[in-house]
């Protein structure tokens, strides 16, 4: 009987740990589901290609070696963008300073994920209904430096970032905030992310709300622009462009030598109008990020042309 006994208790004692070892399991992977996961692998096997072709790789070995062995991460990027062995090697025979020069990057990159996994775990706590898609940074075709979607997460080119001249100095810092902007845009309204033909404005708060969202995250604006740009002029002339569908004036004008986007800095100040008038501070970014209706967004805003912020 005692025998029976001490092998009950056994018996439950066992159950247990085996129970605490499955209650472990399911939390991390609770945890694990609530990060993202942060790929550079990607970049790794480029300079591999790009190393045993002596900086000359073919658009077959690039193809063949690099993406279609590449990262799920990457096969969203060449889909998304129209990357090919074909566009790399002839952005390589053309522009083969910017493939050469953005080594100076790689030793950045686990320093970079260590701090994004600090940085995003941040937005989870301000943000608790965030979505957590994967981070991947690969090497394109010279454009575009990032994307970042609700559908697919987000995506960096390596080579791109490295290459505008405007940027961060600190290339940590640089990828850090570039990659927390574009994360912010996974949390948006999908119809508004994505919309093919948006307007000024749409396009200017959609751009504007994740600079400073993702200043609050990463401590850092990825598109700073200097002090003083808050003019009242330009502000005036956004006001009249704001229904256009037509956004060469104001966003996605920037060259890798200047710095154009300036609708990108009158969103942020609308959306830091809106943050700073805000008596709760996590209902106001709950507010930015699912924004569905600009106007009426801008209108409890505050903000007007010209307003001097904190």
């Amino acid at each position: 009987m005692r025998l029976t006994r001490v092998a009950i208790a056994i018996g439950m004692v066992a159950a247990l740990l085996l129970s605490s070892a499955h209650a472990i399991t399911d939390t991390e992977k609770t945890v694990s589901a609530r990060k993202p996961s942060i790929s550079i692998e990607d970049v790794d096997r480029f300079y591999r290609v790009y190393d045993a072709a002596m900086g000359h790789p073919s658009a077959d070995e690039l193809q063949r070696n690099y993406i279609d062995t590449g990262s799920e991460g990457l096969l969203q990027f060449a889909k998304r963008r129209n990357i090919s062995g074909v566009s790399i090697a002839h952005n390589i025979a053309s522009h083969p300073e910017m493939y050469s020069n953005a080594r100076r990057c790689v030793p950045v990159l686990p320093r970079v994920r260590q701090r994004l996994e600090v940085d995003l775990r941040e937005l989870r706590d301000l943000y608790p209904e965030s979505k957590f898609p994967p981070v991947t940074i690969a090497v394109g075709h010279g454009k575009p430096v990032g994307v970042g979607s609700p559908v697919s997460g987000v995506q960096i080119g390596l080579e791109a970032l490295s290459a505008v001249k405007w940027y961060n100095p600190d290339l940590e810092d640089r990828f850090v905030h570039v990659i927390a902007h574009e994360y912010v845009h996974v949390q948006q309204v999908p119809a508004l992310v994505d919309d093919a033909h948006p307007t000024v404005l749409e396009a200017s708060l959609i751009e504007g709300a994740a600079d400073f969202i993702g200043e609050l995250v990463s401590g850092g604006i990825a598109y700073s622009y200097p002090n003083g740009m808050e003019a009242k002029e330009p502000e005036a002339a956004f006001v009249s462009d704001e229904d256009k569908t037509d956004l060469s004036t104001w966003l996605y004008n920037s060259t890798m030598d200047k710095q154009g986007d300036l609708g990108y800095w009158i969103g942020y100040r609308i959306v830091k109008s809106f943050y700073q008038r805000a008596h709760d501070k996590r209902d106001a970014i709950r507010q930015i990020l699912q924004m569905s209706d600009p106007r009426a967004f801008v209108a409890k805003s505050g903000w007007y042309p010209g307003i001097r912020l904190r």
